[in-house]
């Protein structure tokens, strides 16, 4: 059992908790996920490592009430228990392999949509603890829905905000705030980290490629198992077929062909769309749990 140790609620639907869970917390690095159940029976529940601390033992998540098993863990409050918590799991960010000095001479641009800026504050805060600043662009469709600025703007070089209402910061998506940085502010970056929903990302990397800026994009929004056995998180990069949850979840932005992987994830959501994707996919068709069949 892990005890929730403190909650907060960022907007109507996204809550923030500190987990006690000191062996995640001593291994975890910044890119890399956890797997709740709230009960012994719950379902799995894949989240990006938002923040850690070895000293307290704490890991930080933050989830959007999406289904029913984040509905649950939203009723749950501080001195409550959920009953599964593990991990690290997954890849961490290839940022935390260069050296220091390597990492200096790079100009790095984070781009966050929504519960992105969750998996982008504990690798900006990384770089920051190393002494390299980096910019960050955190966009949200209107002021109200805005998560982590604070945290962000203590280890951001310079943080841009973007809203799709211009309710705040700059008037538009994150790929107008990146256009103007280039071409009107005269800024340069030779590295770009883009985490958010699927088709910002699709957008954001477009406009990285025109822009000649090597992207990654983190794909933690569309696994479900995160064991690799479901599919769910099944994606095309280059002319490679990989996994999100064990290959991942970073890729290079610019390999990934987002159409497919929207159209996979919105037919895995029903029976009839698992059992045409079992049937499309044959033998390379990942199916443990994913209900389908194919597991029986």
């Amino acid at each position: 059992m892990y005890k929730i140790v403190s909650k907060r609620t960022l907007t109507d639907n996204i809550f923030l908790m500190d987990i006690e869970a000191p062996r995640v917390a001593k291994s975890a690095l910044p890119g890399q996920f956890v797997i709740v159940k709230n009960t012994d029976r719950g379902e799995r529940i894949p989240l990006t490592v938002a923040d850690f601390d070895r000293d307290k033992g704490t890991v930080t998540i933050v989830f959007q009430t999406v289904g029913k098993s984040t509905l649950e863990l939203a009723t749950y409050n501080e001195g409550d228990y959920v009953c599964d918590f593990v991990g690290p799991l997954g890849r961490p960010s290839d940022l935390v392999d260069e050296s220091v000095e390597d990492l200096k001479k790079k100009s790095v641009i984070f781009i966050a949509g929504g519960v992105g800026a969750a998996p982008v504050y504990p690798q900006v805060k990384w770089l920051h603890e190393k002494g390299v600043d980096a910019d960050v662009i955190v966009g949200s469709r209107t002021k109200d829905l805005l998560i982590m600025e604070d945290e962000m703007r203590a280890v951001a070089g310079n943080l841009y905000i973007s809203t799709d209402d211009g309710s705040y910061g700059f008037n538009g998506r994150v790929t107008d705030c990146l256009k103007d940085l280039v071409e009107n502010k005269g800024k340069k970056y030779d590295h770009a980290v883009v985490i958010g929903p699927m088709i910002m990302m699709k957008f954001a990397a477009a406009m990285t490629k025109e822009l000649n800026i090597p992207t990654i994009v983190s794909l933690n929004p569309i696994m479900v198992d995160g064991t690799g056995m479901c599919g769910a998180c099944r994606v095309t990069v280059g002319d490679e077929v990989k996994f999100a949850c064990v290959d991942g979840p970073e890729f290079d932005g610019h390999l990934i062909n987002y159409d497919e992987a929207m159209r996979r994830q919105a037919m895995y959501k029903t029976e009839e769309g698992r059992a045409k994707l079992k049937f499309e996919e044959g033998d390379t068709h990942s199916h443990g749990g994913c209900g389908c069949g194919g597991d029986k």
